[in-house]
């Protein structure tokens, strides 16, 4: 039965400060750290293994990623940095704290922002030093593809070619991946392994530091899921009905 292991980023700088973080390279803090090392004690409390690893552009995830490895003794193991797999964009809400900008704009339309599907954050421009296209490491990334803001509905876009292109092969093959990033990207993949609806897909929580196990069938189709505990598999996520969607 192919297995794949999620995991977002343990608690950032700017996750416990309220900040729009989304592309910006902001590292854990001092719980960050403890949880990414709490996720490598569940993973080998539950003898989860794994034999790929992926994660995104930015550091929170990849020193997740490396505390984990670097925990379970497997820092051998294969890994694929991906841009595809980097944080919602948040335009030029990126590096603003939340309550300023609620206090601004008031809080609906702070909500329309972070919660609604399709709708983006105002955007940047791109002689703005947070603009990806002004940045080294994504020198090799075609500019039409380097957002200056994203929805939810963009993200999700961008990460289902990176599943369908690297994660899929290697689950056909037997492999077991890790995927290591963030909570809008990752929320693009759970949306598509269980066919959430764009209406229930933005109340949908990826806690910090936990690592989530999907079993999938022959077809690559979600058999379950569920939240490593202590001393118990629990929190199994609700399953929908509907059929897979790539909108």
């Amino acid at each position: 039965m192919p297995r794949l292991i999620l995991l977002r980023h343990g608690q950032s700088v700017w996750n416990r400060d309220a900040i729009f973080t989304g592309w910006t390279d902001v590292d854990l803090c001092d719980n960050g750290i403890e949880e990414a090392q709490r996720a490598a004690e569940l993973l080998k409390d539950h003898n989860i293994e794994f034999d790929q690893c992926f994660t995104s552009y930015l550091h929170r995830a990849i020193h997740t990623l490396w505390i984990v490895l670097e925990a379970l003794d497997k820092t051998w193991l294969p890994v694929e940095r991906n841009w595809r797999l980097n944080e919602r964009h948040y335009g030029a809400l990126q590096g603003r704290k939340r309550d300023v900008v609620k206090e601004e704009v008031g809080a609906e339309q702070l909500h329309i922002w972070r919660r609604s599907y399709a709708v983006q954050p105002p955007a940047l421009t791109e002689d703005d030093p947070r603009y990806p296209g002004n940045q080294a490491k994504y020198k090799g990334v075609p500019r039409r593809h380097l957002p200056l803001t994203e929805s939810l509905k963009d993200t999700v876009s961008r990460v289902l070619p990176f599943w369908q292109e690297r994660v899929e092969p290697l689950l056909m093959q037997g492999r077991t991946p890790l995927i290591s990033a963030h909570g809008n990207s990752l929320r693009g993949l759970i949306k598509y392994l269980d066919g959430i609806s764009d209406e229930d897909i933005p109340s949908l929580e990826v806690p910090t530091g936990k690592p989530l196990v999907y079993d999938l069938d022959d077809g690559l189709q979600t058999v379950r899921s569920f939240y490593l505990e202590d001393g118990q598999e629990a929190h199994s996520l609700p399953k929908a009905k509907a059929a897979r969607s790539t909108a």
